[in-house]
């Protein structure tokens, strides 16, 4: 059984050759405000956190993650291009299973302010997966990779209004009601309720103008036609599309059926392939999962990773969050990519060998 000196002592050697690659150590307090983190994730992050009240500073959370804090104080000091790392706990409330740890401590390497661009996009996503999975080598872990871009490429290619295909994006990242949504759109729209008798005293939280807005936005649902059937199918075959990652690209090539778009995000993969062979990954022996990472945080936007071994938690996760830089930073672009290890996960591995 590991013991929490040797889980830091682990953390200490992994954030040590995260600062051989030019890393900095970033060092967030505890305490973090919760403003932001409701403002990102909205009442939901409740659920997760463990959220404390303090007479001066209002309402406070245990550091849930190492990235919101770092994005601010990378924001706040204007920094350029900057590579970062952190070791230190963070604290997740569980409600559903009492067997997973309710702190735990991670280890990060970032890269925020990068130049934008595709070509440097990909040099800096291939780099973070390279050092982590460096710092990974030895140990019996599969990587896996994904790409969001597949899947967004597909939904906003749909033949159907921009508002269907903004709700289908925001619901990507819960499945259940994602396709409870794709089938709902797959189908008539019900028909209008009758307009509300404008003579009868108002009641209730909505408006009279927010009534008719309601009402004209079903009115216009129900002209709008059904997805069609090739497309959904193709948009699902695209999710579940699990394979090796040379053969994924020839998979999501097949699928895309001659759209253009959907062969650029293919090439896209394919560009990403090349460059972590350019840093020594032998693409054949990753996995690549279309849908991977969709029940994990919103702000991911492009490529994702995770290293996983049997029968222990996932051992570190990573990808890009432009999203998330461009709304804490006001809507501007600040390129960045990043990923953590789970200290205990390798230590135990060592153990294990």
């Amino acid at each position: 059984m590991t013991v929490k000196s040797d889980i830091r002592a682990e953390a200490d050697r992994l954030r040590a050759a995260f600062e051989a690659r030019g890393a900095e150590t970033f060092e967030p307090q505890i305490l973090q405000p919760a403003g932001a983190l409701l403002n990102l994730y909205g009442e939901e992050i409740r659920a997760r956190a463990f959220v404390t009240q303090d007479p001066l500073r209002g309402e406070m959370m245990l550091r849930p993650d190492f990235t919101v804090p770092l994005v601010q104080a990378h924001i706040i000091n204007d920094r350029a291009e900057a590579r970062y790392t952190y070791a230190g706990e963070i604290f997740r409330r569980q409600e559903d299973d009492d067997t997973r740890p309710t702190e735990y401590m991670q280890v990060g390497f970032e890269i925020i302010g990068h130049a934008p661009g595709a070509q440097a996009e990909i040099a800096a996503d291939a780099e973070v997966f390279a050092t982590i999975a460096d710092a990974l080598n030895g140990l019996p872990v599969t990587g896996t990779i994904g790409d969001f871009n597949v899947l967004t490429t597909a939904i906003l290619g749909l033949d159907t209004p921009r508002r269907r295909k903004d709700a289908l994006l925001r619901h990507l990242w819960r499945p259940t009601r994602f396709k409870a949504l794709l089938d709902r759109f797959s189908r008539p729209a019900p028909p209008v309720p009758a307009n509300a008798d404008l003579n009868i005293p108002h009641v209730g939280l909505r408006s009279p103008v927010e009534i008719e807005t309601r009402l004209a936005l079903l009115a216009e649902e129900a002209k709008t036609p059904p997805l069609k059937t090739a497309e959904v199918d193709r948009l699902m075959a695209l999710m579940a599309i699990r394979s090796t990652a040379p053969a994924a690209v020839d998979d999501i090539k097949r699928i895309a059926s001659g759209d253009e778009d959907i062969v650029d995000a293919a090439r896209g993969v394919e560009a990403l392939l090349d460059a972590l062979a350019a840093q020594s990954i032998d693409p054949a022996s990753l996995n690549f999962e279309a849908s991977y990472g969709l029940t994990a945080l919103e702000y991911y936007t492009g490529f994702v990773f995770g290293f996983s071994a049997p029968n222990l938690p996932t051992v570190a996760t990573g990808g890009r969050y432009d999203l998330l830089t461009a709304t804490l930073s006001g809507g501007r672009l600040i390129p960045a990519v990043g990923g953590v290890i789970r200290p205990d996960a390798a230590l135990a591995l060592k153990v294990a060998a």
